[in-house]
């Protein structure tokens, strides 16, 4: 566990200087950085529950354990707040048609395999998670989640398309007219503006807010054995690996440290966070982007403001009155948020793919980014067993008592490792192995950027040269 030195005279900071993970400034300043990223992960971390039916509060409450468990495991080295995942909503909505029972079983196994993945790495690596998935299948995994939500947006705005329009330009105009922390929090701020709009429209009855205690414990859901679900839930595992890797890079890259050995510890915590979460009915976790915004505006990379972080949000989960309030939240205020926000996250995949320099000019990446995406999106959905064995099915579909569903996340998914891994095999066997693709955004820092330059000529070249001879470079 490190022990936090005072930076500096804990009350300035120079033009160049960071607060590293093992500093802190003055305590006063340390909890108003604290409440920064209560602020900054709040906005998201609530909508999760609102959207899948969860209690609040619970999430809440296990958002604020798993991110102090993830200090504990990490040893204070790995600055992060661990909020609720996008990644969990079709699933969940998928599973909590029968009961939330049963989406909490989906969140708990997922978070096992998570945390078997994470003792993995801290033996083996990370090496082989690279293989398994280059950045063109975990770019389109993380895609089509956003997308594939498309028509639960649609659904939400359509109910009050009057606040759907005021929460969505409100968002688009916070983040086009702010800067800094303001703009990180355009989502939040629409929804507060569309939350009192509906009040003055009298969309909203606070009658559950007055009754709720002002003091209590959140409401806790034990899981429902249902293996039927695991299908739908394990492949999300993908996305939080993905994740989670990103945000230790990221971190490391700020901060100036190699945190590559905290990387499996980094996988682990959140799956046990994950785990705790789907045992208590609150919703699965992952390490958040947006507090990296705090740390970039900031300066401020302290795992002691994270703790301040941890113990806000476990204070909030313990007032049922001030979930009550969040639950109230119109479906047209989730709509105009989630017509941005699901689109957000389909993009961050795409965002992967431009990050990595993913060649589309090969056919091995056009057909694994393109087919699972088409898939994702019309919501192709697997039935399986009862008197078809084996049928393709909508999104809608109603499954008999003696079938298995597979959701189409996890069905595009598991297309797209296959059609990579597929495609690769066989320009192998036929001879033609294009050159590995330099990751040019994760040179090392203090290397000369003209070689790297100059490695993505040579590759370039070599990428031109295989096509045009049809043999090995």
């Amino acid at each position: 566990m490190a022990i936090w030195k005072l930076h500096g005279d804990g009350k300035n900071i120079g033009a160049r200087e960071v607060i590293a993970p093992d500093e802190r400034l003055s305590w006063p300043r340390t909890v108003g950085i604290g409440l920064q990223h209560i602020v900054a992960m709040f906005g998201a971390t609530f909508l999760v529950p609102v959207l899948t039916g969860f209690p609040p509060t619970t999430t809440l409450f296990f958002s604020a354990i798993s991110t102090m468990l993830f200090l504990l495991i990490t040893r204070n080295k790995v600055p992060s707040y661990l909020g609720s995942s996008f990644a969990f909503i079709s699933p969940v909505v998928a599973a909590s048609t029968g009961s939330i029972g049963a989406a909490c079983f989906g969140i708990a196994c997922t978070g096992v395999l998570l945390a078997i993945i994470g003792l993995i790495v801290m033996r083996a690596g990370t090496v082989w998670i690279n293989k398994l998935m280059p950045p063109v299948v975990t770019g389109v995994i993380v895609a089509l989640i956003g997308f594939n939500l498309a028509p639960t947006a649609y659904a939400n705005f359509m109910a009050q398309p009057l606040l759907a329009t005021i929460t969505f330009v409100t968002i688009v105009l916070v983040q086009a007219l702010s800067k800094g922390l303001v703009g990180r929090l355009a989502i939040l701020i629409g929804v507060v503006v569309g939350y009192i709009a509906a009040a003055l429209m009298n969309e909203i009855s606070f009658e559950s807010v007055a009754q709720a205690d002002w003091i209590g414990l959140p409401t806790f859901h034990l899981p429902e054995v249902d293996p039927g679900v695991l299908l739908m839930f394990l492949p999300v595992v993908l996305v939080l690996v993905a994740e989670n890797i990103g945000h230790v890079k990221s971190v490391a890259t700020m901060t100036g440290k190699n945190l590559d050995k905290y990387m499996g510890r980094a996988l682990f915590s959140d799956g046990l966070g994950t785990t705790l979460a789907g045992l208590g009915g609150g919703s699965g976790t992952t390490t958040y982007a947006e507090n990296i915004g705090v740390m970039a505006a900031t300066r401020v990379y302290s795992t002691a403001a994270y703790w301040v972080a941890g113990a806000g949000a476990l204070v909030l989960s313990l007032c049922p009155k001030f979930g009550a309030a969040i639950f109230l939240i119109p479906s047209g205020v989730l709509g105009g948020v989630c017509i941005l926000l699901y689109g957000m996250i389909g993009m961050l995949g795409v965002r992967i793919w431009v990050e990595n320099k993913v060649d589309f000019s090969n056919n091995v990446n056009m057909v694994t980014g393109a087919v699972p995406l088409v898939m994702g999106i019309a919501s192709f959905t697997l039935a399986v067993g009862g008197a078809s064995v084996f049928n393709v099915v909508a999104g809608d579909y109603q499954a008999q008592p003696s079938e298995i569903i597979i959701g189409p996340i996890a069905v595009a998914s598991v297309m797209a490792l296959i059609l990579y891994h597929l495609m690769i095999a066989l320009n192998k066997a036929r001879g033609i192995e294009l050159p590995k693709p330099v990751n040019f955004n994760k040179i090392e820092a203090g290397e000369d950027a003209a070689a790297a330059e100059d490695a993505q000529d040579v590759y370039i070249e070599e990428v031109v040269e295989v096509v045009e001879t049809d043999e090995e470079p």
